[in-house]
């Protein structure tokens, strides 16, 4: 059978396990059907030390050239982590330097099966988290106060103009954190999040933290609130969808008495934190769908996890492992879909649901890797190691080519 043909895609690679498996995911899923055309970028945190970084910033271009890319999960490194890989600099986050560059936000989405049941009983639909993907902590300014002394917010106009506040008056060491946000990227989530909730036809909440950051996340609120308001009420009341805000306190406990099916929008640390929350109470970190979305249409793919180091140690030493490959084929299957939607491409499209099909069906069947039949308790399950399971899905795929 004659592979599918396809335009470009932007591939990241990434680090440990996770590379492990998407070397794998090409070889045994995805070259064997696809005329797979990637612009190829080494995110391996080798990579990125020997290129300063660069490497990352080219991969963000190429994502908004190409409108569509696709990311294996990259180390953060620490302390611990810059003295194993001997790094020049602690690098900051991939995955925070390509929302910044792209001003994206990040749809995450828990991947339901029959045989892994959610935590919370209540939960019969998926909860998809929209995380805000500018500023916050993830750019900000830190510093450690050595003794006593006074802390100040100050900002300096371009016209020389400067306002300062009083953070506080230290009476021994202590540590300072200064963020930001812009208004132009809490608009522009703010809009991927209405327009994602109307294409999927599913409600929209939004929390924060208005009552205690009165200026800050007031902010955000005041935003969702005009824009619903001047653009937005008509289309969601046309679609029969609603949009509401809260505090985020308050919206914990809604989501969990909920059984589901909304869109839940919170700033970048909240949605970090959340999304680890949904797709643990859902079953797995390791089944939970990721993507950036930028105002421009561009369209970014990830896991939701990180790089497994505790397998690829293992790995190393020859030992066989069973590492969930799911989120990453799922990472993998969004890009071809997307690839094949934007330029008519139903072929590929067409495989890219192929693919996440087989990868159900194997689990539903009771084929899956030791982490999920760990959770699942009802019948038999043949619980096997990535390479058992990628076979399991590839027989699927060669079943209904």
């Amino acid at each position: 059978m004659a592979r599918i043909k396809m335009n470009p895609i932007a591939e990241m690679d990434g680090d440990e396990m996770t590379r492990v498996l998407w070397r794998m995911i090409k070889e045994e899923l995805i070259c064997p059907y696809v005329e797979l055309n990637t612009e190829y970028y080494d995110l391996g945190l080798k990579n990125r030390d020997e290129t300063g970084d660069r490497v990352t910033l080219e991969a963000a271009e190429a994502t908004r050239r190409l409108k569509v890319g696709v990311k294996c999960a990259t180390i953060t490194p620490d302390a611990k982590r810059a003295e194993e890989y001997g790094l020049k600099e602690l690098w900051k986050s991939p995955n925070a330097t390509i929302r910044a560059a792209l001003d994206g936000t990040v749809f995450r989405a828990p991947i339901l099966t029959e045989r892994i049941k959610p935590y919370v009983p209540g939960w019969t639909r998926p909860i998809t988290i929209a995380r805000h993907a500018y500023g916050d902590v993830y750019k900000a300014a830190e510093y450690r106060v050595p003794a006593a002394g006074k802390a100040e917010l100050v900002f300096t106009s371009d016209k020389g103009e400067t306002v300062r506040l009083e953070i506080a008056r230290f009476k021994g060491p202590g540590v300072i954190q200064g963020m930001h946000n812009i208004d132009a990227s809490i608009e522009s989530f703010a809009r991927a999040c209405f327009e994602y909730s109307l294409s999927a036809g599913q409600d929209l909440w939004f929390s924060a933290k208005d009552t205690i950051s009165k200026v800050y996340d007031g902010e955000f609120r005041d935003v969702f609130e005009r824009l619903y308001r001047s653009e937005y009420a008509e289309r969601f009341t046309q679609k029969g969808i609603s949009y509401f805000y809260t505090l985020i306190d308050d919206a914990v406990s809604r989501v969990i008495r909920s059984e589901g099916g909304f869109v839940w929008a919170c700033k970048n640390y909240d949605g970090d934190v959340m999304s680890d929350l949904v797709s643990t109470a859902f079953g797995s970190l390791g089944m939970m769908t990721s993507v950036l979305v930028s105002p421009d249409g561009c369209f970014e793919y990830e896991a939701a996890h990180g790089t497994v180091q505790r397998h690829y140690y293992r790995w190393l030493k020859g030992e066989k492992t069973s590492t969930n490959p799911v989120a990453t084929i799922f990472a993998w299957s969004g890009a071809l879909r997307k690839r094949g939607e934007l330029d008519g491409n139903g072929e590929l499209a067409c495989f890219a649901e192929r693919l996440e099909a087989a990868c159900v069906g194997a689990i539903n069947d009771g084929v899956m890797t030791e982490d999920l039949a760990k959770l699942c308790s009802d019948g038999k399950v043949r619980s096997v190691d990535t390479a058992g399971y990628m076979k399991e899905v590839r027989r699927r795929l060669d079943l209904n080519a």
